[in-house]
């Protein structure tokens, strides 16, 4: 997942090391670490008393800027008007995406409140950009000059899109509709914001303590020893199950006691629906204020609106491309369903109950050993999660001409987070960035990539990009390593494919930078990535036994490799029906005619579910993709499957040419990682590989064609 959204909002402009002071805008004694934007993040010193302060000078500072763009008097020409117009509130993008990413990841009640004050004003202010006439006038009286006829390239790309996206803001509204616009994203910052929080204490507040070791059998050693851990961390005796990533997916597939997985299933399913943290009426109003936002912006509804400057255009489009997918998984998808359950039969007798929610992938890895005689935690001890990073930057070594290097003396926000600069191969410096690999209970859930500083064209140079990756793996206990699963490596891998359309971005212009791309492409760089996850050479640069140093067995790894596509219309049919949640909420769903979100959202989820979802299930109400910000991936979620449509393709190129070859990895770098938005990604794509996706190479790898 990668945070990027609307290029006007405070969430997500990505801010370049600036060559400015603010001397100005200090703190009272000299020392707010927030007022001076800086390459070298201050992380050890920022501190929630400083939040508001900084923001309050910050946002003096930017009004003033825009003061200046909206003026009447000077001549228009791209300096003043649209450089000007990308730079002038890199200072408050800077702080704001310092203060968001430590609320993520290191919270605490004073920083969580600080932040959620200044939220809404600097919600007013990035709406308010395009609302404000004098800069809309002075927009399109650059725009008929000469010198804006005559810009190409990326110039003429960003006037166009900053002409249509202050349109689609509501640049041409009048007086009313302007404030009633600014009141809808305020409130919409608001309520995401409490939202993601709500999701995340949810996710805290449980957790399960089983005493007795025969509890724990079929759970695999390294979630036993994780577990032991957990709960000698709170003073506890036994072994202690939260709803982090780690432990629930290890308790849902391994763990043979159905009472347990039943447990934790129904505290997951249920998360964010009680008492103060009910998440319920707060996706009923942000339904609500984005279908008003949409119509109030001249759309039919918020898809129409999110996906008109992505490339599926219309909701409808977007969700045409989802039935299509559908209707080519469905039988398989039947068919797996019915093969799990006979399975389940062939165990336990003809008698045997049908499959509940809790049971799927529990039955469903035995199912695969049964058929593959593949175990995957067989491979753990091969993932060490060290060997496993090392091996992916001597990958994109390969492909791309870097180098990723260990920098120690940074400093971050936990002593477990550690930070790397790259290199090209000519010496370079391109940017750094921060990883922050494994769970705490103040750090939100999940696996990300953000930006913090993005770079461009200087006098001396090419200025570095920042950013970071965080994720929530297996941790190390008992004095191994952390010893990861497969499926964790690829997430490793994706991240760091967002984190490399970030670094390797060569833009001039900020506001189309890095992953600033529409949003259905986005994946592509990330999502391609895994797929060297599955190539035995590439494995082998990695792969490791964490003792004896031995690669994976060949034996392992072909079994592995028939396992790939085992339930592969499962996994597909499940993001599907994300998908179509996600696009129905924000094209058809009515509150009045259609009632409780969860109740719709869970009758269409049925459908794509191999078990019957109970009542109580409500995971709409901790959906954090869909509801944690003001857009995210809000009528976007779709887009996972279309970059994977793309991505699927585009590797096919890697596998004729080499899966290695810097030929082919030069081409991705110079048309899709350092080009941003500078082009229309359609064509981006159509350069790398000579012509337009073709969707079989996904059913193809997934083995549904």
């Amino acid at each position: 997942m990668v945070t990027v959204l609307s290029v006007l909002s405070p969430a997500d402009r990505t801010t370049p090391l600036l060559l400015v002071t603010l001397e100005n805008m200090a703190h009272p004694d000299g020392s707010n670490p927030l007022l001076k934007p800086q390459f070298r993040v201050p992380f050890d010193v920022i501190r929630a008393e400083h939040v508001e302060p900084a923001i309050a000078a910050l946002l003096r500072e930017a009004r003033a800027g825009l003061a200046r763009l909206a003026e009447n008097g000077a001549a228009r020409t791209y300096d003043n008007t649209l450089r000007a117009l990308d730079e002038f509130t890199e200072p408050l993008d800077w702080a704001m995406a310092v203060v968001r990413h430590l609320e993520s990841v290191a919270t605490y009640p004073e920083l969580r409140a600080a932040f959620n004050a200044v939220q809404g004003e600097v919600s007013a202010f990035y709406t308010g950009i395009p609302l404000d006439a004098g800069l809309w006038h002075n927009l399109k009286v650059f725009a008929a000059t000469g010198e804006a006829g005559a810009l190409t390239g990326e110039r003429r790309r960003y006037l166009d899109k900053t002409i249509d996206t202050f349109r689609r803001h509501g640049a041409d509204l009048d007086a009313a509709g302007k404030q009633r616009l600014e009141e809808i994203d305020v409130e919409l910052t608001k309520l995401t914001t409490r939202f993601s929080e709500n999701v995340l204490d949810s996710t805290n507040a449980f957790e399960l303590v089983l005493s007795s070791e025969a509890a724990l059998a079929g759970l695999p050693p390294t979630a036993r020893e994780s577990a032991r851990h957990s709960a000698q961390r709170k003073g506890l005796e036994g072994w202690r199950f939260t709803l982090h990533a780690p432990d629930y997916f290890a308790v849902m597939t391994y763990l043979d006691n159905p009472e347990v997985r039943r447990q934790l299933y129904e505290a997951f399913a249920v998360r964010a629906t009680e008492g103060e943290r009910d998440n319920r009426p707060l996706v009923v109003r942000i339904l609500e204020l984005r279908r008003r936002k949409a119509e109030l912006l001249g759309f039919t509804h918020f898809a129409d609106l999110v996906l008109e400057d992505r490339m599926a255009h219309s909701g409808d489009r977007a969700l045409a491309f989802l039935e299509d997918l559908k209707a080519r998984t469905v039988r398989r998808f039947q068919e797996e369903n019915r093969e799990l359950y006979e399975f389940r039969r062939s165990l336990e007798g003809a008698a045997a109950p049908e499959l509940a929610p809790w049971d799927v992938a529990y039955y469903a890895e035995k199912q695969r050993a049964a058929l593959y005689d593949f175990d995957e935690e067989a491979l753990r001890p091969y993932f060490a999660v060290e060997r496993v990073v090392a091996g992916l930057f001597e990958l994109v070594g390969r492909l791309y001409g870097i180098r990723v290097e260990p920098k120690d003396g940074v400093p971050a926000w936990d002593p477990a987070v550690k930070y790397y600069e790259i290199h090209d191969g000519g010496g370079e410096f391109l940017g750094g960035f921060y990883a922050d690999w494994f769970p705490r209970e103040n750090k939100r859930g999940g696996a990300w990539m953000d930006s913090l500083v993005t770079g461009g064209p200087a006098p001396d140079g090419f200025r570095p990009h920042l950013g970071l990756i965080c994720g929530n793996l297996t941790p190390p206990v008992g004095g191994k390593p952390a010893l990861l699963t497969h499926r964790e490596v690829e997430t490793i891998f994706h991240e760091f494919g967002h984190l490399l359309h970030h670094l390797l971005s060569r833009c001039e212009v900020r506001s189309l930078a890095g992953t600033s791309v529409a949003w259905d492409f986005v994946e592509l760089p990330s999502q391609i990535m895994e797929n060297w996850c599955w190539e035995r050479a590439a494995l082998d640069l990695f792969a490791r036994h964490w003792e004896t140093g031995a690669p994976i067995p060949e034996d392992l790894f072909a079994r592995m490799k028939r396992a790939r596509t085992f339930r592969a219309a499962n996994a597909q049919m499940r993001q599907l029906g994300f998908g179509f949640i996600d696009l129905l909420l924000h094209i058809r769903y009515d509150a009045a005619r259609d009632g409780d979100p969860v109740t719709y959202t869970r009758r269409i989820l049925e459908e794509f579910s191999p078990a019957p979802l109970p009542e109580y299930h409500a995971m709409i109400a901790a959906f954090t993709h869909l509801f944690s910000s003001p857009v995210g991936y809000g009528a976007g979620y779709y887009s996972y499957k279309w970059a994977e449509v793309l991505d699927a393709d585009a590797f096919t190129r890697f596998q004729n040419e080499g899966i290695f070859s810097r030929a082919v990895g030069d081409a991705f770098r110079g048309e899709i990682l350092s080009r941003g938005d500078s082009e229309d990604p359609a064509e981006l794509y159509r350069r790398f590989m000579g012509r337009d996706p073709d969707p079989r190479a996904l059913l193809l790898r997934s083995g549904l064609a």
